[in-house]
This record gives C-alpha cells, sequence and structure tokens, in this order.
C-alpha cells in the first residue's frame, strides 16, 4: 500500500526561517529509505544535509534548485510505502486542531516521531488556518468551487507571492480585515487587485514590496512592475508613494551585456550582510592598534613543530596568539561579554567559546571552538585545524556557528597588516592578527630588523571602556612579545 507524503522544510537549527535548495540528490522515479540524503539546503549559517522521512518512490520534487523556501513549505513528495511510513509526515486536515482540542489534532499526552515532526514542520494556529486551493501559475485562475470566502481568499492573495517557473509560495499572515483592506474595498486605500470576473488577480511582488507598499498606503493593482517578469520593485512602490508615476519597464541595452553581472546575495552571504550591519549600527565600535615585535614568538612556534605533543599538527602563529587571548579574557572577564538591551544587563560570559574568522566559497562564517579556555595548547592546537578543515569544506554546522563569545580575525594570511575589524554580534570584543614581516626595530637603542606584526582590537564601547580595551590588547602584545608570560599568567 502506498501513500502520497509531502516531507516539508524543517528548521534545521537556532529559528531559521528560510533556506536555499543548492542540489537535489534524487529525482522523480527514484525509490528512497528512511534517513536516506535527499538533498543540500543551504541556510544563513551553514550547508546542511537533509535525509527523508519516508521510504518510497519520488513522485515529484516540488521546488526547483536555486529556489528560497520558507521553513514549513513542501519540498518533495514521496509515494511513501507501508502503513508506519504512511503515518510518518504531512499536516493532518485543516481544523483538526479544533476538533480534538490538542495540536496537530493528537490526544493530550500523545507522543510524535521526531521524523514526523520534521515532515509536517511548524503549523499556524487553529485562528489563522483558511482552506487550501489548488497551487495555480499566473496564467491558471482557481476554480470557482475551491476559492475561499471573499474575506480568506483577500488574506490568501495579499500573503502570497508568486514567482513565475515555480510553485514556491511565502506565506505571510495578514489580517482578514484590518483598517487598510477596508479602506480598499471601498477605493480609498490599497486592497486586493481584481481582474475582469469580479476576483482578485495575482500580483506579483515579494513579501517586503508588499509590507512596504502596505506602509506607504500603495495600491499594487495600479502599478506596473519593472522587475523580473513584470513584478514591482521597491523603487515601483517608492515612487508611486512620491507620487511619481511608476516607470515602464524597459529593456536593456544590447551595450551592456556582457559587461555586468548580477549575483544573488543568499545563504551565508546574505546572513553576513545582515549581521555585520547590524553590529556596526547598533553596538559602538572603538579600535585600537599595538605593533608588536614577535621574534620570540616565531622561535617559539618553531620549536613547537619539532614537539612530538605537535606531531601531525600544523602550528603556526595563530596558536599562540589564541592562547594570549585566553589568557588576556581570563585576567579581564568583561571583554568576554554581551549586552542583553532587553533586560539592560551586560552578560559576562565565563567560558570562552573562541570564533575564527575563516573566508571560504560561500562566504565569510565565524565558527567556534566551544570551551576553548579549558584546552591544553597541542588540544587547542588540533581545534584550530580541525575547525579550519571543516570550514573550507564547507561542512560547518550550524552548532559550530553558534554561541561565540570572543572572536579571532586572522588578516595577515591576506598579506594586509592591520584592519578595523567589525564585531560579531552579540559579541564585545575582536582581535585582527596582521602579517608578520620584518620591519625597522629599535633594540637596546640601535636600529634593526626583526619580525613585527600589528595587532587591531575592536570592542563594544557600551560594555568595554578604554581602559579595558587597552589592558587587554597590551596584554596580549606582551605575550606574544614574550611567550614567557603565558606561563607566569596563564
Amino acid at each position: 500500500m502506498t501513500q502520497r507524503r509531502e516531507f516539508r522544510l524543517p528548521d534545521v537549527g537556532e529559528g531559521l526561517t528560510e533556506a536555499d535548495i543548492v542540489s537535489w540528490r534524487v529525482k522523480p522515479g527514484d525509490s528512497v529509505k528512511i534517513n536516506q540524503i535527499i538533498v543540500d539546503i543551504e541556510t544563513a549559517k551553514a550547508v546542511v544535509e537533509l535525509p527523508c522521512p519516508f521510504e518510497g518512490v519520488v513522485a515529484s520534487l516540488l521546488v526547483a534548485e536555486g529556489d528560497t523556501v520558507d521553513v514549513g513549505t513542501p519540498i518533495i513528495a514521496v509515494d511513501a510505502v507501508g502503513d508506519e511510513a504512511a503515518d510518518r509526515g504531512g499536516p493532518p486536515p485543516l481544523g483538526a486542531e479544533r476538533r480534538s482540542g490538542g495540536p496537530g489534532g493528537r490526544p493530550p499526552g500523545s507522543t510524535l516521531d521526531p521524523a514526523a515532526i520534521a515532515a509536517e514542520g511548524p503549523r499556524p494556529a487553529a485562528d489563522d488556518l483558511v482552506p487550501p486551493r489548488p497551487i495555480a501559475g499566473p496564467d491558471q485562475p482557481v476554480p470557482a468551487d475551491a476559492a475561499p470566502a471573499a474575506e480568506e481568499r483577500h488574506a490568501v492573495l495579499v500573503g502570497y507571492g508568486v514567482r513565475p517557473g515555480s510553485t514556491t509560495r511565502r506565506a505571510r499572515k495578514a489580517p482578514a480585515r484590518d483598517e487598510r483592506s477596508a479602506a480598499g474595498s471601498s477605493g480609498t486605500g490599497p486592497g486586493p487587485a481584481v481582474n475582469g470576473g469580479g476576483q482578485p488577480a495575482t500580483v506579483l511582488a515579494k513579501p517586503p514590496v508588499r509590507k512596504l507598499a502596505r506602509d506607504l498606503g500603495v495600491d499594487l493593482a495600479g502599478l506596473a512592475g519593472t522587475g523580473p517578469a513584470g513584478s514591482i520593485t521597491r523603487d515601483d512602490v517608492q515612487r508611486a508613494a512620491g507620487g511619481q508615476p511608476a516607470a515602464a519597464p524597459q529593456a536593456p541595452a544590447l551595450a551592456l551585456a556582457g559587461r555586468e553581472e548580477r549575483i544573488p546575495v543568499r545563504g551565508v552571504r546574505k546572513h553576513t550582510a545582515a549581521a555585520v550591519a547590524a553590529s556596526a549600527f547598533t553596538a559602538p565600535h572603538v579600535t585600537e592598534f599595538l605593533q608588536v615585535e614577535v621574534g620570540a614568538t616565531m622561535d617559539t612556534v618553531t620549536r613547537l613543530r619539532d614537539l612530538p605533543e605537535f606531531a601531525g599538527v600544523r602550528v603556526s602563529p595563530l596558536l599562540l596568539v589564541a592562547r594570549a587571548l585566553l589568557i588576556a579574557v581570563r585576567r579581564h572577564p568583561m571583554i568576554n561579554s554581551t549586552w542583553d538591551e532587553a533586560a539592560q544587563e551586560i552578560v559576562v560570559k565565563h567560558y570562552v567559546n573562541l570564533g575564527i574568522a575563516a573566508a571560504t566559497e560561500r562566504g565569510l562564517i565565524v565558527p567556534n571552538i566551544k570551551d576553548a579556555d579549558g584546552l591544553s595548547l597541542p588540544e587547542l592546537a588540533r581545534a584550530l585545524a580541525g575547525l579550519a578543515e571543516v570550514a573550507r569544506a564547507g561542512k560547518s554546522s550550524p552548532a559550530d556557528l553558534a554561541g561565540g563569545t570572543i572572536t579571532i580575525t586572522n588578516v595577515g594570511v591576506f598579506g594586509v597588516d592591520a584592519g578595523t575589524p567589525i564585531l560579531t554580534p552579540p559579541e564585545a570584543a575582536i582581535l585582527a592578527f596582521g602579517q608578520v614581516k620584518d620591519a625597522p626595530w629599535v633594540v637596546d637603542g640601535q636600529l634593526a630588523v626583526r619580525p613585527v606584526t600589528t595587532l587591531s582590537l575592536s570592542f563594544d564601547h557600551r560594555i568595554v571602556d578604554g581602559d579595558l580595551g587597552s589592558a587587554v590588547l597590551r596584554d596580549v602584545g606582551a605575550m606574544l612579545h614574550d611567550p614567557a608570560r603565558m606561563l607566569a599568567w596563564g
């Protein structure tokens, strides 16, 4: 016995709301087993492999590679075999929650297989449910007998954006009747677009554009979209709000062919852009710089490489920089803190999850070494090597990227002397380690050539005053100038 089941995109960690479909590992007609990897997805933090919660035959792939879909969206349909597999996924009939009095229509005290949770995805509250309707493309009207009531249809059409060539829809909760929708029905404000048959027409616009239109009081139905496939853009809405007519779509100039390239902002790069922008305009940054002569550090690195404890591990100056920062945190705990805006409190972390910024093909990520302050030097060296290897392979998990408390960014590997690093939210400090190079240096009143590096420490000035930031930077520099201090202070 087979029964068609849909696998919904699960939240793979930390409350993520959407993901990109990177690559499918199966195609329609393929047989799949429970826990077989069927698709790679890219979230804002990492590339994740998703296993199938069903056993059966792939009926169809519901989203295409490259699509961005919301958590809870069906992504694959499987003709599942066996009674047990048939019960593993798919949401209950709409309204089941009301009939049973329990979540998802299950009686109180019942249990649910974890695979079913992943397959079902998040359910809306009972009061938010609207009758289902067939998925239709831009040129396929919804049958009259399948259309929901007028108010619910308005909420559905306003809350969904349709991407040409894709069945992916982005659901957003929209009030059935509010002042704006009421105004729209009377012709005095934005309301649902209506086609010649008196039915609401689909308007091509992304959810953020729809929200902007609602906020500015702009009727999307009256705009000519200048985006792809005639979709309405933010510029179209802003021009309409300013009293300027929306510009008609223009054909791209042939002279520009091949001279420009557009790269979609997705996954890690999208998350990084949002994080650094929020960090730059939320935490007041201060950056201090310190030049350090590190001849003794370079000699120590050479000696460590010959020790049996470090056999098979690449020892670099970054290892001693990390150890120096960990000791400085122990001496100055406030540098390892976060700002809790809601509670108006400073949260001091008495453990160190040491973040190491890593440049990958997918963008900048900051995996961290959990409880790095409790590791011996050989253990720290192996943890750094493992972290770098996993990051370069694109295998860092959401858990690897979450929970960092303070970060090091090694800009020296790019041949850069120094920089003003931006804090990794919500951390209070980040240390940049510049390249080590020979430079003129005064030794005992005489000019000499010595290996020199520049350290840059950025910190959140709400938490870290200038004297604390200077003390931390000075201590790190002193330990790199004379590694014996790590023994004395650590």
